[in-house]
């Protein structure tokens, strides 16, 4: 919620999630002691802790799938479905309120897939590559107040596929 709202305060959180403050609280120092929240004390306003996201996206450690203890395989295994679901949620979410966006956004968004045949080493190349192009724009974000500006989620996927 953070990487993708921007700063907020636990209550605020709270509301958007229809949980409790106490709990946000709980949750965003646990994040908060393990790397991936901190301070936003730029936002903050008399007594209110606002908290924003450390990363802006999500990377995975593969090596946690071949972890010696299944817990870890498990819970990473259970990480990567989640992910998963939420892309497509995300994607749906998308498709079901593309008309209530500006014809311009509405076609400038994309949902493609491709298929090649590759080694493990180029499709690993083809990743970090791809990855690359899309750190670049980082440094040509629209500034703030740019009223034609939006956040763009971006999904990339790349898997093997079996063929007939």
């Amino acid at each position: 919620m953070l990487r993708q709202r921007g700063p907020a305060t636990a209550s605020m959180l709270a509301e958007r999630l229809g949980e409790s403050s106490g709990a946000t609280s709980y949750h965003l120092r646990q994040l908060a002691a393990h790397g991936f929240v901190e301070d936003a004390p730029e936002q903050n306003k008399g007594r209110e802790r606002w908290w924003r996201a450390v990363d802006r996206g999500v990377g995975f450690d593969e090596e946690l799938l071949d972890h010696p203890d299944p817990a870890v395989r498990g819970a990473a295994d259970l990480f990567l479905h989640e992910v998963a679901t939420s892309h497509g949620r995300e994607l749906s979410t998308w498709l079901a309120t593309r008309g209530d966006w500006s014809e311009e956004w509405s076609h400038a968004g994309d949902m493609s897939d491709f298929t090649l045949r590759l080694t493990p080493g180029s499709a690993r190349e083809l990743v970090e590559k791809m990855h690359e192009l899309i750190e670049s724009y980082s440094a040509r974000e629209a500034p703030a107040d740019d009223p034609t500006a939006e956040q763009v989620r971006i999904h990339t996927h790349a898997f093997p596929h079996v063929s007939d």
